[in-house]
């Protein structure tokens, strides 16, 4: 499951003089955190999360989650009533959130935990990693960018803005569509699930 905010845009600092090309900079700060489920079985622990896990929606509960939140921190170059982006730096906070199992196991049972841990694992950071290629496709889009006649640069503002939100949709629908691929009928978290709860 995927939690994404689009979050406000940030322009800084205008200098004088055009760089010779815009430059960029993506930095990805990674939090994971855990919740606890407990159980003696398979079906215990997929109750256990059902209970504990991450809000999914009003009423849902996820699994498990990846949520992010991104910012754009530019410098302006003005020259000759023109304004340009010098340089754009992007943060891209991801938070991985995951279930921790706090009872003992039977070995059988900690061996198909095992397995459907590492494949939830596996469907989030796939999750992150397309949030990663959100942020590089963002930093190509914006590489270059510069508008003429706008001395205050608030039409690069928008332009900027009007970019960074069409790549977020593009890449919102990737996600969307590994989430409906994944979650579908017979897809792999539902044989995740069956294998974790088989006897």
């Amino acid at each position: 499951m995927r939690f994404a905010t689009l979050s406000a845009l940030a322009a800084i600092t205008a200098l004088s003089g055009f760089a010779s090309a815009a430059q960029a900079d993506v930095k990805v700060l990674v939090k994971t955190q855990t919740y606890d489920v407990a159980g003696a079985t398979g079906e215990a622990l997929i109750r256990s999360m059902d209970r504990n896990g991450p809000r999914h929606g009003f009423m849902a509960r996820a699994i498990a989650q990846t949520s992010y939140t991104k910012d754009w921190d530019f410098d302006f170059a003005k020259s000759r009533g023109a304004c340009r982006i010098a340089k754009a730096n992007g943060t891209l906070n991801l938070t991985f959130t995951y279930p921790r199992v706090t009872s003992v196991l039977p070995p059988p049972l900690d061996r198909r935990w095992a397995r459907f841990f590492e494949g939830v694992r596996k469907h989030e950071e796939t999750h992150g990693e397309i949030a990663r290629q959100m942020m590089q496709a963002t930093e190509k889009t914006l590489t270059g960018l510069a508008v003429p006649n706008d001395p205050e640069c608030s039409q690069t503002r928008r332009e900027a803005r009007k970019r960074i939100a069409e790549v977020f949709d593009e890449y919102e629908a990737r996600q969307n569509a590994f989430d409906a691929r994944e979650h579908r009928e017979g897809g792999h978290v539902e044989y995740l699930v069956d294998a974790l709860e088989k006897s």
